[in-house]
């Protein structure tokens, strides 16, 4: 964890926000796999560790505006903790280690809960994603379990978005940190890919990597020969020689920030003519986008300036046609790029998507689009100095959407409909990089990851 005087900080920062009440923050505990001791990797809720840092399961804590002070909760171990799991250090030394005032025995905290809903104090407190955390809530306030995010605050998810959206220079370290290991990840699959490798062994590969550089994966990783299914977590299928590999993965460091890249490659070594044409297309549209990276930008702007240069390449191939700002306005290249252009990163891969996505990537100024397509934009509002974001655009030929939009006859005005039936078998291709807005520009995060058609080329070919 950082030093406590950063989390001293942040959190008189967020008491700065709120005139009186309490603050909870209810940490992850363990979850099982399939049977109670055997437990799936432990994660720390994001936001918990934003503020107080600690990462162990069975933790809240609260900051009591009123009081002008931090509470940690927890169980003290036992001997048998100590017997199966080690020393461990007790709840006093981990509110010392994050900087709070005090700690006191979990079972405390329902008796401090319930004094202040009996003077009408206001508790805030953020919304839950975990079945375990609603019964945890609902327990400590005596709200339905299936109403707990319907009484979320608003006012403590747009204090907290506004404060981890600025990334501080620790946290961009992290993030450089990140990358860095998806630069190993990302070209070490270059390096390996060839006819008959399969897409297991490659995303076994990268995970392996990750671990052995002290890092994790910032989420499951992509690594699909079917680039146009943008999700996919198949991994049985093999590589074959004119195959595109498309690989979405991360890593996420020991202080859990994370970095999310993508790259295509082909799968023999070479892209084929159509390949490469459609890979300098997405390569275009996301070089304009990211030079365009800007403070006072809108991610919607960036989003759309990607769109106009996928619409201008297709056009060059004959696939569209027409007007081009007419085919963006109208959504026509979403057949082929159906998603946003990015989301914010930092602790989450998609960074506070728990708290909402409309609160993180839009505002009173930007509201989301109901456009097939424009209407995935994770996050379409005024960049600012501090925020970490990708750019991400992507091409894809998806069989099923294709013959939907053919039947309905949607934008012929726009679509070589006969023209994409050569192209009806090709797949996808997404290239994602990590970007800092600085003062007055942008910075790529980072070592930079082989993406021109010839450094690509360069280390599948070995």
């Amino acid at each position: 964890m950082f030093e406590s005087q950063i989390y001293i900080e942040r959190r008189r920062n967020l008491k700065e926000k709120f005139e009186s009440g309490l603050l909870l923050f209810v940490g992850n505990t363990e979850s099982p796999a399939n049977y109670a001791a055997n437990t799936y990797a432990f994660r720390q809720d994001s936001t918990f560790l934003y503020y107080f840092g600690l990462d162990l399961p069975g933790l809240s804590a609260i900051i009591d505006i009123d009081g002008n002070t931090s509470i940690l909760y927890g169980n003290e171990l036992t001997v048998d903790d100590v017997v199966w799991m080690g020393p461990q250090p007790g709840l006093s030394e981990l509110a010392e280690k994050s900087g709070i005032d005090r700690s006191e025995e979990y079972p405390t905290l329902n008796n401090v809960l319930s004094e202040a809903l009996r003077k009408s104090r206001k508790i805030h407190f953020l919304p839950q994603y975990r079945a375990e955390q609603h019964l945890e809530l609902s327990g400590l306030t005596g709200i339905n379990p299936n109403r707990i995010n319907d009484y979320a605050s608003k006012e403590l998810i747009k204090a907290v978005i506004e404060q981890r959206s600025v990334k501080s220079e620790e946290e961009i370290k992290e993030i450089d940190a990140a990358v860095d290991i998806a630069y190993r990840m990302h070209t070490a699959a270059m390096k390996i890919i060839k006819p008959g490798i399969t897409e297991k062994k490659i995303a076994g590969m990268i995970e392996g990597i990750a671990l052995s550089l002290g890092a994790g994966l910032s989420f499951r990783p992509i690594v699909s020969i079917n680039g146009q299914i943008l999700h996919n977590p198949y991994h049985e299928n093999e590589i074959k020689e004119d195959s595109l590999l498309v690989i979405d993965s991360g890593a996420e460091t020991d202080m859990h920030y994370a970095s999310d890249i993508t790259r295509t490659m082909p799968g023999g070594g070479k892209f084929k003519e159509k390949q490469k044409s459609i890979y300098e297309i997405v390569l275009s549209s996301q070089m304009n986008a990211i030079e365009n990276v800007k403070p006072g930008i809108t991610n919607k702007e960036l989003h759309l300036i990607a769109a106009k240069t996928i619409v201008e390449g297709l056009s060059g191939l004959g696939i569209m046609h027409g007007n081009v700002d007419e085919a963006v306005q109208v959504g026509a290249h979403a057949l082929f790029y159906p998603h946003g252009l990015g989301h914010m990163m930092g602790l989450d891969v998609h960074d506070m998507e728990g708290l909402g996505e409309d609160f993180v990537g839009y505002d009173e100024n930007i509201k989301r689009s109901d456009q097939f397509g424009l209407a995935y934009l994770r996050l379409a509002k005024q960049l600012k100095p501090g925020y970490v974001f990708t750019i991400e655009p992507g091409i894809y030929f998806i069989p099923a959407l294709i013959d939907k939009w053919k039947e309905e006859n949607r934008y012929t005005e726009f679509i070589n409909y006969e023209r994409v039936e050569d192209y009806r078998d090709f797949g996808g291709i997404r290239i994602e990089d990590n970007i800092l807005v600085t003062e007055n520009s942008y910075r790529l995060l980072g070592k930079p990851i082989p993406k021109t058609v010839v450094e690509v080329e360069s280390l599948c070919s070995k």
